[in-house]
């Protein structure tokens, strides 16, 4: 394997010339300045932010701050000083602007696959009795397909495995909801959100939307687009932290005749009068189930804040400026045949990533990791590079194709 120092890129373009336009890319770049509020290891290109985020600044001094102030001397109390009971749905109307929801929609815990569980049996249940399928994204996340069968088999319905361009045509009288994946998380392809809700609704069935892959990388619009219901992660885009919770969006119209699968004590209407029988809180509260995870809770809510005064449509240019570049580097960079984009070359499909499919994927990965490129490998032949805007630079997306095209030269 080359050097990935070496001045002379494969095929003949000179890294100077692409290494000169990222630094102007940069020196110009809007967002350029947000990367201060992320620590990140020195040398180190992070190309891995659609599987976990990068640490936001401030979350170490909050979680050290609940620690040893809310939990070491308030003890119990800090549950009643408004600062953790409320947190599932204060943090919700937080990262309400970034999934386009007004607030008092959004519900902050429990896992996505959680999340995902009471949203597909609760729309089972709103679309009401007569309806016997389940469209559910072919390509979709394994847990999601998991999910969906152990939902349908609860509700009566069939899954019926649909690849999201077919949609439409599959759609009928007899379909009462419809899961899929904003982004797909293999190959970066973005789907038609409101297209595809437009589609669902003209038959009658509830959409289930699953925005892990596209929450915090581009614009959602689950309330200009009438979306039903969303689930999705905080740790990827949102950079929540590892196992930060996940988020359930019911749209206002659904919340009075939403019925969880998951009727816990925290959803209950008047949660501490300790009643035998459960009488659902008004609103998205009723997404609530157990005790919230307070510290991973309060460290999401930290994390947030390094969107201050970020708008989510300059980050979705940045991202499309960033994956057009990344592509044009690997051209130029990477010997012709060694790599195949799997990502749609169109920006209304490209979500926030670039998967090259390639032989051996699992090994060029690991030696891009030890060169200091960090991305991640997909079954079988899928080498996946997640550009987080926030934090990602031009000279990051260069030298990740320069050190690819290194491997192979």
């Amino acid at each position: 394997m080359s050097d990935p120092t070496a001045n002379a890129a494969p095929g003949g373009s000179r890294p100077a010339d692409l290494q000169a336009r990222a630094a102007r890319l940069d020196a110009t770049d809007e967002l350029a300045k947000l990367r201060d509020r992320f620590q990140l290891p020195d040398g180190v290109v992070y190309l891995d932010g659609n599987s976990l985020g990068a640490l936001p600044t401030g979350v170490a001094q909050r979680l050290a701050e609940v620690v040893t102030r809310e939990w070491g001397t308030s003890l119990i109390g800090s549950w009643s000083d408004g600062t953790w009971w409320t947190a599932p749905e204060r943090i919700g109307d937080k990262l309400s602007p970034l999934i386009g929801a007004a607030p008092g929609q959004t519900v902050v815990g429990d896992s996505t696959s959680v999340n995902l569980f009471k949203a597909l049996v609760g729309a089972a249940r709103l679309a009401g009795p007569g309806r016997t399928r389940m469209l559910v994204d072919a390509a979709t996340f394994p847990t999601d397909g998991y999910i969906a069968g152990s939902a349908a088999r609860m509700t009566g319905l069939t899954v019926v495995p649909t690849d999201p361009a077919d949609i439409p045509a599959a759609l009928g009288e007899d379909t009462a909801v419809v899961l899929l994946n904003h982004a797909d998380y293999r190959t970066g392809r973005l789907h038609d959100l409101p297209a595809l809700t437009r589609a669902a609704h003209a038959v009658g069935a509830i959409t289930v939307w699953d925005l892990c892959h596209s929450a915090g990388a581009l614009p959602v619009g689950l309330d200009a687009h009438a979306v039903d219901l969303a689930v999705g992660c905080t740790y990827k885009y949102l950079n929540g932290g590892p196992g930060a919770p996940a988020y359930l969006y019911i749209a206002a119209r659904h919340q009075q005749a939403f019925d969880s699968p998951l009727p816990g004590w925290n959803g209950h209407a008047d949660p501490f009068a300790m009643t035998p029988d459960y009488a659902p809180a008004a609103g998205a509260t009723r997404g609530r189930v157990g005790t919230p995870d307070i510290l991973s809770m309060l460290a999401l809510e930290s994390a947030l804040d390094a969107w201050d005064g970020v708008s989510i449509e300059a980050v979705r240019a940045k991202s499309l400026a960033l994956t057009d570049f990344f592509l044009e580097c690997v051209a130029a960079y990477v010997p012709e045949g060694a790599v195949e984009s799997v990502t749609p070359a169109e920006h209304a499909h490209r979500a926030s990533q670039v998967s090259l499919r390639t032989e051996n994927a699992r090994e060029v990965m690991a030696e891009l990791i030890s060169r200091g490129v960090v991305g991640d490998f997909r079954a079988p032949d899928v080498l996946r590079f997640g550009f987080t805007p926030l934090y990602v630079g031009f000279a990051d997306a260069e030298r990740a194709a320069r050190t690819l095209g290194h491997i192979f030269g």
